[in-house]
């Protein structure tokens, strides 16, 4: 799906961001939140320690099964928070923003933050491009149908059923992003290499040798499925709702700022619960169109925006997310099906 009939420019468009941003700025809401933020430091950490320390004091036992349940939600939401790090929610500076980012992503979780930094701005700067956006790029799934007609004979296997796979294949997202995170220190552009690579080496350490210590080797090897598959299924689980499903643009495409952000996003409803759930990620609409807003404002800056676009006549996509992940899914169908 592209958006060839809604890309025609004019003159005024080049105004309509700007015009928005002015609303939104003498609303306040670009403004940091630090208690917010402090606070939201301190539950999470408190959160993702205090699984660590349940995992010590329960000992060899299946019981662990839970803990690692738990832990996986615990390590999603740190990544929330490295994730707001990386947009400078938290502070106006770059120097506290990479450390927040580093402690919560290379030591905390085992994710590089220079290589999710180097992937999510170029995701920004062309959400749903097929040549410019990494997160559409044919990797294990296919995301057009062009990609899927580029495969070979397993390949176009796969692509016929990846929507039934989906969610089972995020099982393995957890231990993809380890592997990304690692490939990444060799070839992908970082401000802090070794330090990074360091970091993720003292995290993958600390963290086989916490859980061979404690568990028995089948014991621990059902744990660490459990952690990091969940991991996996919580992440994608996130991020599948916001653009799949949406219009893939092309070269051929014309669209401003303001067009190119919201004709490619889709919010998700569902009050406070998944405002927590999703990391403030259901305001994905909002938060292209101001990265660097404070999460606890993009609630706020809904109301804002969706006037705005319907004044503007532009498409404004929100849903539930039960029907986001229906989305997403048809639209994965479609994509590895193409006419033959």
């Amino acid at each position: 799906m592209t958006v060839g009939a809604l890309a025609q420019p004019t003159q005024k468009r080049g105004s309509d961001y700007a015009q928005l941003s002015k609303r939104v700025n003498a609303a306040g809401l670009m403004e940091r939140r630090p208690g917010w933020y402090t606070a939201k430091l301190v539950f999470t950490g408190l959160l993702f320690i205090g699984g660590w320390v349940a995992f010590f004091a329960v000992g060899d036992s299946w019981w662990q099964a839970l803990v690692g349940v738990f832990l996986a939600v615990a390590t999603t939401q740190v990544a929330f928070l490295g994730h707001d790090a990386g947009h400078r929610q938290m502070f106006r500076t770059r120097r506290p923003s990479e450390v927040t980012g580093l402690i919560a992503g290379n030591l905390a979780i085992g994710l590089s933050y220079g290589w999710w930094m180097d992937k999510h701005t170029r995701h920004h700067a062309n959400p749903n491009h097929e040549d410019e956006d990494p997160d559409v790029g044919a990797g294990a799934l296919v995301w057009t149908q062009e990609q899927a007609l580029e495969r070979g004979r397993f390949g176009r296997w796969l692509g016929r059923w990846q929507a039934y796979l989906f969610f089972p294949l995020l099982t393995l997202e957890g231990l993809n992003l380890h592997y990304a995170s690692f490939r990444a220190i060799k070839d992908t552009p970082m401000r802090h290499r070794r330090l990074e690579a360091v970091l993720l080496v003292v995290h993958s350490i600390a963290y086989l040798a916490a859980v061979f210590a404690v568990l028995s080797p089948v014991k621990a090897l059902v744990f660490i499925a459990i952690h990091q598959g969940l991991w996996g299924v919580y992440m994608g689980c996130s991020f599948a709702p916001n653009h799949k499903g949406m219009p893939v643009l092309t070269a051929e495409d014309d669209l401003d700022y303001l067009r190119k952000q919201v004709l490619t996003s889709r919010n998700v409803r569902g009050g406070r619960v998944v405002d927590f759930a999703l990391g403030g990620l259901n305001y994905q609409i909002e938060h292209h169109l101001f990265p660097s807003m404070p999460r606890p404002n993009l609630r706020k800056v809904q109301p804002i925006v969706r006037d705005y676009c319907a004044e503007q006549g532009i498409a404004y996509e929100e849903t539930g997310l039960l029907d986001s992940y229906g989305q997403a899914l048809r639209h994965l169908h479609e994509a590895g099906n193409p006419p033959r």
